[in-house]
C-alpha cells in the first residue's frame, strides 16, 4: 500500500503542474503525502528488512532479563534477611 501511495502521489504532483492554471494546493497536498509515504516505508523496511526487529527483540530479551534476575537477587536477600533471624533467635 505504501508503495502504491508514494508512485500515486508522485505522479500526481506531476500532473498537478502540468494542468493550467497550475494547482499548486494539489502539488502540496501530494508532496506532504509522498514524503509521507517514503518515510513510512523506509520505517517498514528498517525494522523488517535491515535488522531493526531483531534488535527490538534483543533489547526486550534483556530487559526482561534484567527484571528476572534483579527479581532473583530481591528474593534471595529477602530469604537471607529470614534466615540470619531465625539464627539469631
Amino acid at each position: 500500500m505504501t508503495g502504491a501511495l508514494t508512485v500515486y502521489s508522485a505522479t500526481f504532483m506531476r500532473y498537478s503542474l502540468a494542468v493550467t492554471p497550475k494547482n499548486y494546493l494539489l502539488f502540496a497536498c501530494h508532496f506532504i503525502n509522498c514524503g509521507s509515504q517514503i518515510t513510512q516505508g523506509y520505517r517498514w523496511m528498517q525494522y523488517n528488512k535491515w535488522g531493526g526487529r531483531e534488535e527490538a527483540l534483543k533489547l526486550q530479551a534483556e530487559g526482561g532479563l534484567k527484571s528476572a534476575v534483579g527479581k532473583v537477587e530481591a528474593d534471595a536477600k529477602a530469604f537471607a534477611d529470614k534466615a540470619k533471624n531465625v539464627i539469631s533467635k
